[in-house]
This record gives structure tokens, C-alpha cells and sequence, in this order.
């Protein structure tokens, strides 16, 4: 049974909102105020009313254990990925390009979940939600590189606090075509579904949530250039929005670079976008020991890179 006093700054607040970091998300909250696992002061909150408010000063208990459901069959299709840190309480893939992270609409092929499932046993939680056990952040399917998965409870509680507070570094490698006009920047523009085409992320939007990228030029070279990225908020499509924004795509991006939808594809051969999880560094969330992860580029990328140094 996990136990919290309401603090001051959420005095009023709705008790599934005040309990949705200790249980992982707002959704596993209301689950566990609707199956009768919560107290507030001692007394069994009302199956009812997730929306209750609470107020500074009380006391509220939440059984977590309840919320741990299994990961399931693991399918025997999903691919080989390599693990480059592992310990009792998470690991860091390399996901190659291509695999989707989690299960969604429109796809039933195998996930990088598939992929994992062996190292995350049906005593473990699933991070919030049983198509996603662990999954503490994500990267989209053309998006190779590192991404975190969490073992325990704990850990995955702790990891997503971490990056809600900026306290995980998620560094990134683009090409980009063109060239940005200052050697670093910072773009600070809301995104969200676009207003004209509903598949896509954008800045002009009518549902904005507040974005933040951080890049530096790494190389120029004699068509495009080389960034360091690194995000300070998560959207969905995020890098490759902001960098289309101020004029920069990311080459070979089928939905946002300049050749996006031209036959024959892009110059350097790209079959989809230079995007790479290169760096994650931050401090072990049980252990407190400074972690610090690379990935080097994926053969695909090596070679674009090598036409792109030779002005193709």
C-alpha cells in the first residue's frame, strides 16, 4: 500500500490527478478509485467519484498491486533487438527503424513490446497500461535508437518523472536539409494535430501543447547539416515538426521533408527520415548512478551521411 499526504500546491485538486504519479498515469488512478483500492483518511474513496476533490493535509493510500497485470504470449515473429544496458531494474534497446513501438490502431504486426516481452515477466507492471508494460517513453517507427523500458513499478514511476522534469537528456542526431541560420537554437513553438491534414503534427494547430527543442550544428556539409537534438518536452513528431518549422527539414521525412511524396524519393538514397536516438543520460532511478548510453548510426544512415559529406 503506497501512502502520500496531499501537499499544499494540490489542495482542491482531483484525488485521480493527485494520485496519478504514484500510480503511473491518471487512467491507472481512476482504475484503482473504481475497484475500491483507494482510502482517503482511512475511509474507502467512492467508487464514483474519481473527480473527488482532496485537500492539503489528507491522507491517501492507494494498493498498487492490483494494477499489475500480465504482458501476455510472447510472439515468436517479433525481431532480434540489441540491449545495450540491462539491470534488475530497466534496460536501454537500440530499436532499429521499421518497428513500431506499441500496439495500435491499424497495426498487428510485431512491436518492439513483442520484441522485449521475455525480459518482462507477468510479475511485473506494465507501465500504466498491459499494451505498453514498461514503455516510459517512445520513438516513431522510421526513428531508430535508444529508448527506455522499465523492470519494476518503481522504476517506471521514477523514469517518467525524470523526464517530466527534464532530468533525462535524450540527444539525437538529424540531417536535415539546408541550413539552419545560427549554429544553435532553441525552437519554442506548440504543437499538435494540424488544422488541414489530421494525420500529421504541426504548428498551426487548434489544440497547441507547449513544445521545446534544443539543437546545434554538428557538421555543414555542402547540401545539409548535421544537428545535435535534444528535446526538453515529448510531443508526437516533435523534432521533425520544428525542424520543417524553421525551414530545415529532416532528410529523407516522408511525411515532413522537402522530397516527401516526390517519385524517386530523396538525393541521398534515404529510404526514410536521418533520425537517430543517439545519447540517453541520466541518473539511475533506484540506484542513483549516473547512466550514460550510445548508439552508433545504423548502417543506412552511415551511407547517407557519406553521400551527403561527398555533396551528393
Amino acid at each position: 500500500m503506497e501512502r502520500l499526504t496531499v501537499p499544499a500546491d494540490q489542495d482542491g485538486a482531483r484525488l485521480d490527478v493527485v494520485l496519478a504519479e504514484v500510480c503511473g498515469s491518471r487512467a491507472r488512478a481512476q482504475r484503482a478509485i473504481t475497484e475500491g483500492n483507494v482510502l482517503v483518511d482511512g475511509t474507502p474513496a467512492n467508487p464514483a467519484q474519481k473527480r473527488l476533490a482532496v485537500h492539503a493535509g489528507q491522507t491517501v493510500e492507494v494498493d498498487l498491486g492490483t494494477l499489475v497485470q500480465p504482458v501476455g504470449e510472447v510472439r515468436h515473429d517479433a525481431p532480434d533487438v540489441d540491449v545495450l544496458y540491462e539491470d534488475e531494474h530497466l534496460f536501454v534497446v537500440d530499436k532499429p527503424a521499421g518497428l513500431v513501438v506499441h500496439p495500435g490502431a491499424g497495426h498487428d504486426g510485431p512491436t518492439l513490446v513483442d520484441a522485449v516481452a521475455s525480459r518482462i515477466t507477468a510479475a511485473l507492471p506494465p507501465g500504466g497500461d498491459a499494451e505498453r508494460p514498461g514503455i516510459v517513453h517512445r520513438l516513431d517507427r522510421d526513428t531508430s535508437g535508444l529508448l527506455l523500458v522499465a523492470r519494476t513499478d518503481e522504476a517506471h514511476r521514477r523514469l517518467q518523472a525524470a523526464i517530466r522534469d527534464r532530468e533525462i537528456t535524450r540527444e539525437y542526431l538529424a540531417l536535415v536539409d539546408g541550413r539552419p541560420e545560427s549554429r544553435t537554437g532553441t525552437i519554442d513553438a506548440p504543437i499538435g494535430r494540424d488544422r488541414h491534414v489530421r494525420t500529421r503534427q504541426s504548428v498551426d494547430t487548434d489544440a497547441p501543447r507547449r513544445a521545446v527543442t534544443h539543437f546545434e550544428l554538428e557538421e555543414a556539409l555542402p547540401r545539409t547539416s548535421l544537428l545535435r537534438v535534444t528535446l526538453e518536452t515529448g510531443r508526437t513528431h516533435q523534432i521533425r515538426v520544428h525542424l520543417k518549422a524553421i525551414g530545415v527539414p529532416v532528410a529523407g521525412d516522408p511525411e515532413y521533408g522537402r522530397n516527401a511524396g516526390t517519385p524517386g524519393g530523396h538525393p541521398l538514397g534515404l529510404e526514410r527520415q536521418f533520425l537517430h536516438a543517439r545519447r540517453l543520460t541520466l541518473d539511475h532511478p533506484i540506484t542513483g548512478e549516473r547512466l550514460e548510453v550510445e548508439s552508433p548510426l545504423p548502417p543506412d544512415l552511415v551511407e547517407a551521411l557519406h553521400r551527403a559529406r561527398e555533396g551528393s
